[in-house]
């Protein structure tokens, strides 16, 4: 009988809105040919921790792998673990990703995560697997971080792999048309990773610990037969790419989208900025024939000063994001831009340099989505971003349960961040923005929204968005709650 390996992926998204559990099939993929493996999953299930127990003793297993980002699956992670951990004492519980790779220390003092792998995680899980199941030495297992004697004892990071070289995600251990979605690229909708990582280090960003600015892609051929064997087996007609960066290689995108020229088949990635407007046209014709309808990036500030203090790398200015939206204007592909607002040293003068910023932008392509974030910061060594927040006052949690507090999953979510000098007027100023850009622009993503609410919409905003009026707007809340009418927001997260 071979042995089982329990993958748990907390909550991370809301009702309907579930997304196949990537980095879970990446680690599961490494592992099927000798062990089983189940999946639990908190976005589809109410008790996951009910479903952990009860299978880890039908099965006799050894280990309960978990994904954990920042946020609502942190939230979840945390008091699931530590109910597992009351229940199995002996079940051993490893933790990878975002959270655990970047806060180590506070995971592994917990009572309740007794391993640590950090970064790329597909090669050290298969020696992580095989040494707890047939034994050998801890210290041999890279990217594994750990308690010895008292002390937290971190191994050297395993060398990059290849994803080429890596087996394909075991779709079949998962009910994948669970995870089928609708959305404004089609009726079927599914997700996939097609690299890892990314070259950059913008220093409000969480990826930079745990990808060292690599980025390991899958080569075009290879992510164009996997997207024809999820067209062929769940009949999607619109896919999500979740990389980082999916437009490091312009030779990559481009080879892809003319894969996929003919394939009734619309897609969203993420990018850069200063990567898209250095493609040529040729490689921009090709994306728009192959698919592509929506593009995120993070514009991130309005004000190049901040900008430069962001490392945004080779992002050479506002300028350009506004050059950008205007050629995405002739392809017909949808700019969504991320702007995160509200930095040090002064949130206020950056916010109004930033909606000032997002009137022209608007003007030049009012289909623009919009996605605001208020800057919170993130572990990053060398952060002009973070040692400002430092000097005023801001302190990461020191312990596992204060992160998965209310309080600090509103700040992962970069909705509410609650840092010293991000006060109530600030943040309302931010969010009344939003209502009335909102209202005045509706998200083209929203096909609920047909033309006579669309006209209700900017005739009730109007006013404020020309006086640039934007306190108390409390009948257009009202209005949002009457319609129902979706906020822009990310397609990927």
């Amino acid at each position: 009988m071979r042995p089982t390996v329990l993958l748990y992926n907390p909550i991370s998204t809301s009702p309907g809105k579930q997304r196949l559990p990537l980095s879970l099939l990446a680690i599961a993929a490494v592992i099927v040919s000798d062990y089983d493996v189940e999946f639990v999953d908190g976005n589809l299930i109410a008790d996951p921790a009910a479903q952990i127990i009860e299978r880890a003793r039908a099965t006799g297993a050894k280990l309960l792998a978990c994904t954990v980002m920042p946020g609502p699956q942190l939230r979840q992670a945390v008091p699931v673990c530590k109910q597992v951990k009351r229940a199995l004492p002996d079940l051993t519980i490893l933790w990878g990703g975002y959270f655990p790779t970047q806060h180590y220390e506070v995971t592994l003092q917990s009572d309740c995560v007794d391993y640590v792998i950090q970064g790329q995680g597909e090669a050290p899980f298969r020696q992580f697997v095989d040494a707890l199941h047939q034994g050998g030495s801890l210290a041999d297992i890279p990217s594994l971080v750990y308690v010895d004697g008292g002390s937290i004892k971190v191994n050297p990071r395993a060398p990059v792999i290849p994803l080429n070289n890596l087996p394909w995600f075991p779709y079949d251990r998962i009910d994948v048309g669970r995870y089928v979605g609708s959305s404004y690229l089609g009726e079927r909708v599914l997700s996939h990773n097609t690299s890892f990582g990314c070259p950059f280090a913008c220093n409000f960003c969480a990826v930079v610990a745990l990808a060292n600015r690599r980025w390991i892609p899958e080569g075009a051929e290879r992510v164009a037969k996997i997207v024809a064997y999820l067209q062929d087996n769940w009949h999607i007609d619109g896919l999500e790419f979740h990389d980082m960066d999916f437009f490091v290689s312009e030779s990559r995108t481009a080879e892809f989208s003319e894969r996929m020229i003919g394939r009734g088949l619309r897609w969203w990635g993420l990018g850069r900025v200063d990567t898209l407007m250095s493609y040529d046209d040729a490689t921009w014709d090709k994306m728009q024939r192959g698919g592509a309808k929506m593009l995120f990036m993070g514009a991130e500030s309005g004000d190049d000063e901040t900008l430069k203090r962001m490392n945004k790398g080779g992002h050479s200015g506002t300028a350009m994001t506004l050059a950008l939206v205007e050629r995405m204007k002739h392809y017909g592909i949808v700019p969504e831009l991320s702007f995160v607002l509200g930095n040090p040293p002064d949130p206020l003068d950056d916010i109004e340099k930033t909606i000032a910023f997002i009137r022209k932008i608007k003007q030049i392509n009012p289909a623009t989505e919009l996605v605001l974030y208020t800057y919170t910061p993130v572990p990053q060594e060398g952060s002009i971003l973070l040692d400002e927040a430092t000097r005023l006052g801001f302190r990461f949690p020191d312990t596992l349960e204060e992160w998965a507090s209310d309080e600090w999953a509103k700040r992962a979510m970069r909705r509410d961040p609650g840092t010293p000098w991000f006060k109530d007027d600030v943040r309302r100023r931010v969010r009344n923005f939003e209502s009335v850009v909102n209202a005045f622009y509706p998200t083209v993503t929203d096909m609920r929204l047909r033309g006579n609410v669309r006209h209700v919409l900017r005739a009730m905003s109007g006013w404020r968005y020309q006086t640039k009026t934007y306190a108390f707007p409390y009948e257009l809340k009202a209005l949002q709650r009457a319609i129902h009418y979706r906020r822009p927001e990310t397609t990927g997260f």
